[in-house]
C-alpha cells in the first residue's frame, strides 16, 4: 500500500495528514480556511489520491503558518508514500479549463524542488483565504514532495475559476505521475538509478 501518515506539532500549527496515492479520491480535510479546504478536496477528488488532513492553527494571527504547514506535511506525505518511486510515470501534466480560465501544470516527481508560479490574482482575498497565500502553499508543497512544479493560467479573469484550475490541473498532473507503468514497474524511472 502506498499510504502515509503525518504529524507536524509547532507552537503554531497542529496537523495530521493521511494520504493515500493508490485510492479513489475521498477527503476529509478542515483547516479552518472555507475557501483552502475547498481547494485541497479539488485536489483529492480529480487526483484520486485519499486525503485526510486535521489542522488546528494560529488563525488569530493570520493564515500564513496554517496555509505553509499545510503545505509541507501533505508535500512529505506525499514524498514518504512515494518511497522510492520505483515503477512511478514520474511526469504528468495537465490543462484545466474552467469557464473563461485555462491553466496548465507540468510536473516532475524529481527530487529536485523547484516552483514556477505564473498566475494573476488581483483581489485580496477569496472567502477568507489571503491569495498571496496561495502561491507559498504550491511553493511549500512543491518542495516538501520534491516536485519540479510548472503552474500557467495562459488566461482567465475570475479568481475563484483561476485558483480552482490551478489545484485541479496539479491534481490531473499527479494522477498520472503517481501511477505505476506497467511497463516498468520494477524499476527507477531515472538513468541515475535513484530519484
Amino acid at each position: 500500500m502506498r499510504t502515509a501518515s503525518i504529524v507536524r506539532k509547532t507552537s503554531e500549527t497542529d496537523i495530521s495528514v493521511e494520504l493515500n496515492l493508490d485510492g479513489t479520491g475521498s477527503y476529509d480535510v478542515s483547516t479552518g480556511i472555507g475557501f483552502f479546504d475547498h481547494m485541497l478536496e479539488q485536489l483529492s477528488r480529480h487526483s484520486l489520491i485519499d486525503l485526510k488532513v486535521r489542522i488546528v492553527g494560529d488563525l488569530h494571527i493570520d493564515q500564513h503558518h496554517t496555509t505553509e504547514d499545510c503545505g509541507i506535511a501533505i508535500g512529505e506525505a506525499l514524498a514518504k508514500a512515494l518511497g522510492d518511486k520505483k515503477g512511478i510515470t514520474r511526469y504528468g501534466h495537465a490543462y484545466a479549463p474552467m469557464d473563461e480560465t485555462l491553466t496548465r501544470v507540468a510536473l516532475d516527481i524529481s527530487g529536485r524542488p523547484y516552483l514556477v508560479w505564473k498566475i494573476a490574482l488581483t483581489g485580496p482575498r477569496l472567502g477568507e483565504w489571503d491569495t498571496e497565500l496561495i502561491e507559498h502553499w504550491f511553493h511549500s508543497f512543491s518542495q516538501a514532495a520534491g516536485l519540479t512544479l510548472h503552474v500557467e493560467t495562459l488566461y482567465g479573469s475570475n479568481q475563484h475559476h483561476i485558483v480552482e484550475s490551478c489545484y485541479k490541473g496539479l491534481a490531473r498532473a499527479l494522477r498520472t505521475a503517481v501511477e505505476i507503468d506497467p511497463r516498468k514497474a520494477d524499476a527507477i524511472p531515472s538513468t541515475k538509478g535513484m530519484l
